[in-house]
């Protein structure tokens, strides 16, 4: 295997040193594509540009005159072409016509002769005889192109045909009833007639009812009238109700907003103690400031003792340096030195717990300013002064971590256990997350200095951020005295043992003493760390104690009134809001679901009462006075004429009259000239002609793929002899040739549906099996060239030649000749093409399986084939190509 790769690395190499080379290649895998796709263009929707075929049309058509009236046939038949875009339609001379046909410059003409109309009127005579249209076409231009003018042609008589039955139809079945038109006329009018009469009849009890209760309703339209006036009154106002309307849905949109303010003020409220014991320490801060600045004050002494022990362990450090090699010496120099100098190195363990102190109070003010940043309560010049200062707080407070680290790393070391190895690690934490507030606050000062808030997205990050910070250093800090203190002194005791044993001195002086020396510039360091912020902090007092007073003059003035506040608050959304809420909610759907309803209705009454109302208590008056005046008689009436209609019911039958017209003439004359109607159903729909195609289209282009490769490249390899043996060479170069073939099914087939939109079902399994058909379809055509050479190159043609007519690509393979449908079974082609109809049409998975089992099968054989007789056809297909190219012709 490591030689077929070896073969396979080697002509990718080769390929990528060689920039012609490496252009071929690109043009190999994307040329098969350019064959389907500017085949699949060309035929995208040839059906649907049919109108472009032009047809001549001759009408010489003189119509008839039937019964009295004049008829052309072929008239209407040329204005229904007219309207007709099936086909190019030309209406030309019979002689232009015959010339056109006859020169190419139509595809086929239609004659419509002088007696058309006249042989459809003898449909009534004793001997009736058809009339004809002349079709004529010229197959040599085109093969396709008649079959398409003969559909067109076949369509007009069609069209005849159906519309000459209908209308016959028509005028027998009119002939058939014209003897009970009148009655027809006259019947709905009778019916009607008969049935309200009966009607009215039935309902005289209810007219006797109603008319009642119109005097009734005539007693009371003074009392309509005044409520009318005050709906007229409520419709004036409904702009205002309308406008509260909106403010209820409004509300209704904040009750979330409330709900989440009440909780806030329901948890503030038990805070509240806190809150007041909060607002007493400010307070206590405020009184007892002068003890913060005698605590400050102190510590900056206690540093700048600290600073000058350390400087003079320091400048007695070279004295020990000088004397390193001498052993007595060293011994007596080290505990010297050490012995005057323990101080230096105790007075480091108060120093870094400061120092860590004041780390936090950075990661604290950087949560301060984010703070005020989420509240819009600082303004951006504020802002990016206090973010400059932070910039520089971190900056200095990252190479102090640096320092605490290196020094705990010293000390760590002389330790059996490691013990400081944890708080190193959280040190290295604690500066990773400094160096990432230190970028976020550099991001937040590029819009301060615009005078634009920052992105609320980074102010976020640099709070959580400064938050985790503190809480590290918190840990640190909660642990120092207790557990970091003791190791530092324990580790310091030890290192100055080592140092001070003078057995030992000669072999750990080099190594120990820069140990010490680093220590003690890191303590010197942090002490000056320590001492600058401090004094920066000493500096900075009189403007914190100033604030702080402010701040307590304002809780003094304002804490009282907001604990009631937040009292009578919560005790509103304690024991009001959810009462409220409901009810809230009730008003929001009346406003949403019923009010609009409500308002078309009074818009609606009020309209009636100012335009119909005096219609209506006219019409009240009318229908009163009918009641009173005429309703006796009309009762009388009505009984007469309905004892009259049931008499002549009984004594005559229109029963066989009714049926009769009954019938519906248009809908019978209809069904006669189309009797069958065709309803289509479509199980796998293919929107265009080019779709469906391209199965063909793009599986042939995969053997063309195949056969361009094995036309341009060679399937041998140089100086195989020494080294690789048959096997080696078919498959090395066959993984070449098989990576070639996949850029072409990717190709063409990401072509199909993203340059062409070519309509395909089921686009993964289309890209998958092009890739598939490719590799099969490789291995059969490179099989044959790498064991017969330039005959398996004919073989390859001749097998392409067979599968464009035996696959059924194009046309059905059962209307193929016998030859054909016999090898259809035997192709590659056959079972490709099936495949990629399967997933452009959607797929059936038994068949999906079937195809790729065959496809299968013949990647097998082709496989089974080379390693079979590659080796033994190795020599003789070499003699035989040595043979060729002897010709100077075939290389």
């Amino acid at each position: 295997m490591r030689k077929v790769f070896q073969i396979y690395k080697n002509d990718w190499v080769n390929v990528f040193k060689t920039p012609i080379a490496l252009f071929l290649i690109i043009a190999l895998m994307i040329l098969p594509s350019l064959y389907a796709w500017f085949n699949l263009k060309a035929s995208w929707d040839p059906y649907g540009n049919t109108s472009h075929i032009p047809i001549a049309v001759t009408n010489a058509d003189e119509g008839a005159v039937l019964r009295g009236k004049n008829i052309d046939v072929g008239k209407e038949i040329v204005n229904t072409l007219k309207k007709n875009n099936a086909l190019g339609w030309t209406f030309v001379s019979e002689e232009k016509a015959a010339h056109g046909l006859e020169h190419g410059d139509y595809y086929a003409t239609i004659y419509i002769p002088k007696d058309f109309s006249k042989r459809i009127t003898t449909l009534l005579d004793d001997q009736p005889i058809k009339p004809e249209i002349t079709y004529s076409v010229n197959e040599k231009i085109n093969a396709i192109a008649p079959k398409i003018t003969s559909k067109g042609a076949s369509t007009i008589t069609e069209n005849v045909s159906s519309n000459f039955v209908k209308t016959v139809s028509k005028a027998v079945l009119t002939e058939f009833n014209k003897i009970g038109i009148e009655l027809q006329r006259e019947l709905p009018t009778i019916l009607k007639m008969e049935n309200l009469l009966f009607e009215l009849e039935k309902h005289l009890p209810d007219i006797r009812d109603m008319g009642n209760k119109a005097l009734a309703f005539e007693k009371k339209l003074p009392e309509i009238r005044k409520q009318g006036q005050k709906i007229i009154a409520l419709e004036k106002i409904l702009p205002e109700i309308n406008q509260s309307s909106k403010e209820i849905l409004k509300l209704e949109d904040k009750l979330p907003e409330l709900k989440n303010i009440g909780n806030g003020v329901l948890a503030l409220q038990k805070k509240l103690p806190d809150i007041q014991k909060a607002a007493n320490k400010v307070t206590e801060i405020d009184q007892h400031f002068d003890t913060i600045q005698k605590g400050i004050q102190t510590a900056l002494d206690d540093t700048a003792k600290a600073q000058k022990i350390i400087q003079t362990a320091q400048e007695s450090m070279p004295k020990v340096e000088q004397v390193v090699g001498n052993g007595k010496e060293m011994a007596a120099a080290a505990d010297d030195f050490l012995t005057k100098n323990e101080d230096a190195f105790a007075s480091m363990i108060p120093i870094v717990k400061q120092n860590l102190l004041l780390l936090k109070q950075t990661a604290d003010t950087v949560s301060g300013l984010t703070n005020s940043l989420k509240d819009n309560s600082m303004n951006p010049e504020s802002a990016l002064q206090m973010s400059q200062a932070l910039d520089e707080q971190l900056t200095n407070g990252i190479n102090e971590i640096d320092r605490t680290i290196g020094m705990f790393t010293r000390i760590n070391e002389n330790m059996p256990n490691k013990p400081l190895t944890g708080v190193i690690q959280k040190l290295g934490d604690t500066k990773a997350k400094f160096e990432q507030q230190l970028s976020l606050v550099r991001k937040i000062e590029v819009p301060l200095k615009e005078g634009k808030q920052p992105n609320s997205q980074l102010i976020s990050q640099l709070n959580q951020t400064s938050q985790q910070a503190s809480q590290l250093l918190n840990d640190i800090l909660g642990r120092y005295d207790s557990e970091i203190a003791p190791n530092m002194t324990e580790g310091y005791k030890k290192l100055l043992q080592v140092t001070k044993d003078s057995a030992s001195v000669l072999n750990t002086a080099k190594e120990k003493l820069p140990d010490i020396k680093q220590i003690l510039q890191d303590s010197a360091k942090a002490a000056n760390f320590g001492y600058d912020r401090l004094e920066q902090l000493q500096q900075d007092l009189p403007d914190i104690e100033k604030k702080v007073h402010e701040t307590v003059q304002k809780i003094q003035t304002v804490m009282p009134k907001v604990v009631q506040g937040v009292n009578a608050a919560a005790n509103f959304f304690h024991n009001d809001f959810p009462k409220l809420e409901p009810k809230i909610h009730k008003a929001a759907d009346f406003v949403r679901n019923d009010l609009p309803g409500v308002e078309n209705d009074i818009r609606r009454v009020a309209e009636l009462i100012r335009t119909k109302l005096p219609e209506v208590e006219e019409a009240a008056h009318k229908i009163a006075n009918l009641v009173r005046n005429d309703l006796p008689n009309l009762e009388k009436a009505v009984k007469n004429a309905a004892n009259k209609v049931r008499k002549f019911n009984n004594e005559e039958n229109l029963g066989d009259i009714i049926e009769l017209l009954k019938n519906d003439i248009n809908k019978e004359s209809d069904f006669l000239a189309n009797p069958v109607l065709l309803k289509e159903h479509k199980v796998f729909p293919i929107p265009n002609y080019g779709s469906a195609n391209s199965p063909f289209y793009t599986t042939l282009s995969l053997w063309v793929g195949a056969l361009l490769l094995i036309s341009l490249l060679r399937v041998d390899v140089e100086n195989r002899e020494s080294f690789y043996s048959p096997y080696h060479e078919y498959f090395g170069r066959f993984l070449t040739f098989a990576t070639i073939g996949l850029f072409q099914a990717l190709i063409v087939t990401l072509g199909d549906l993203f340059l062409l939109k070519a309509y395909v079902a089921d686009k993964v399994p289309f890209i998958l099996s092009g890739i598939f058909i490719s590799f099969v379809f490789m291995s059969i055509v490179y099989t044959l060239v790498s064991i017969f050479g330039n005959v398996g190159k004919g073989l390859a043609i001749i097998l392409l030649v067979l599968q464009i007519s035996g696959s059924g690509g194009t046309f059905p393979i059962q209307v193929t000749p016998p030859f054909f449908r016999a090898i259809n079974p035997f192709l590659p082609f056959t079972y490709a093409i099936n495949l990629m109809r399967e997933t452009v049409g959607g797929m059936v998975h038994d068949l999906v399986i079937h195809n790729i089992l065959f496809l299968l099968l013949f990647l097998i054989i082709g496989f089974a084939l080379g390693i079979l007789l590659k080796k033994p056809l190795a020599k003789h297909t070499e003699k035989i190509a040595e043979l060729a190219k002897k010709s100077k012709l075939i290389h």
